[in-house]
């Protein structure tokens, strides 16, 4: 029965060491997942703000092309830059999007780890609670075998 105590508690104390080990890498990866959000937040406004800039070249180039209508070779030049700054804006547009959808999808990760890492930690308490029941039970065995020792010594 001792045996049987010391190895169940031998197994919960690498099951709770196990678990811990496995809680501290999913916090691990929960940071990283938050790094990686907190870029691609910084990304994307730094692509709202090309966005912006280039709508604002867009526009600028726009009024300029209407106002010198009848200049045949500046009117050309304006519209290979607004053709240019269509393109970039496409893409601007186009790489927004992505780090939005790679955001989200960070996002979802995010959450799903901190889900994990709450079931881990909840095993984990239990595991510990396991494992103290089963410190005091090897300690009340232990005793009474003492005390069982003893009243075999005395008679």
């Amino acid at each position: 029965k001792m045996q049987q105590l010391r190895v169940e508690a031998d197994s919960s104390s690498e099951k709770v060491e196990q678990l811990t080990a496995k809680v501290k890498t999913l916090e691990q990866e929960n940071l990283a997942k938050e790094q990686e959000i907190t870029s691609l937040t910084h990304k994307n406004q730094t692509l709202e703000t090309d966005v912006e800039k280039l709508v604002s070249g867009h526009s600028d180039l726009k009024k300029q092309l209407d106002d010198t209508g009848h200049h045949g070779s500046q009117n050309e030049a304006l519209q290979r830059k607004l053709q240019i700054l269509e393109e970039e804006a496409e893409e601007a547009d186009k790489n927004m999007r992505e780090t939005n959808d790679k955001f989200r999808q960070a996002d979802v990760k995010a959450g799903h780890y901190e889900r994990k890492v709450q079931a881990l930690e909840n095993a984990r308490d239990q595991w510990e609670q396991k494992y103290e029941e089963m410190s005091k039970k090897y300690a009340q065995v232990k005793k009474e075998l003492e005390d069982f020792q003893l009243e075999i010594g005395n008679m």
